[in-house]
């Protein structure tokens, strides 16, 4: 689906779902409105429908909500989620957050990279100790995101958005993320995707 697609099948799911503009608590909507027109995006079954878009079920609660509410609050910008989170009261992003997390993360069946990409991976991702915040099993925590199973060409997006400072909404990433040349970002994407958790750990 091209991105000019994209944007009209989301357009025309909050044209046709109950109106999102609500007030700061409450919400007039259901739970199941909120998913549907997540799922446009992010799929009805946890598997996005552009690569560059991140895979949000089995996520961190508590990164999902610092996410949603970022882009509310304007700290992070996307064309398709600012106008989406802005909608939303501060009681449609916990649920929304809660209902993500408790998601059973899909394996999207990422193959593992060869060697040598795995090697140039490790000799990025030791360095800056990333395992230190995103866990042993980049399986993330309370508020740090899951990495391993990720789309690799969202986690490159990401860091490369980082790196150039497109993306700004945690400034501990950007410094780290412009430490590290450019060319040297796709390898790791390429094998934080590949890997599977067995569980999701906590």
């Amino acid at each position: 689906m091209t991105g000019i697609s994209l944007h009209m099948a989301v357009a025309g799911l909050l044209a046709t779902s109950t109106p999102l503009f609500i007030c700061e608590g409450a919400s007039a909507q259901t739970l199941s409105d909120l998913t549907q027109v997540c799922a446009g995006c992010h799929g009805d079954q946890g598997v996005p429908t552009e690569k560059t878009t991140p895979v949000i079920w089995g996520q961190n609660r508590d990164y999902l909500l610092n996410q949603l509410n970022d882009f509310k609050i304007g700290h992070r910008k996307n064309e398709l989620m600012s106008p989406v989170a802005d909608s939303l009261s501060r009681t449609d992003m916990e649920e929304l957050a809660t209902y993500y997390s408790k998601q059973p993360w899909p394996n999207l069946q990422q193959p593992a990279p060869p060697a040598d990409v795995q090697v140039a991976a490790h000799a990025v991702l030791n360095p800056l100790n990333c395992r230190g915040c995103h866990q042993m099993h980049y399986q993330g925590d309370m508020v740090r995101p899951r990495l391993a199973g990720q789309q690799d060409e969202y986690l490159l997006k990401t860091m490369t958005d980082f790196h150039t400072g497109e993306r700004m909404n945690y400034i501990g990433m950007h410094v780290l993320m412009k430490s590290v040349d450019e060319a040297a970002l796709k390898p790791v994407a390429a094998y934080l995707a590949s890997l599977q958790i067995a569980a999701h750990p906590k």
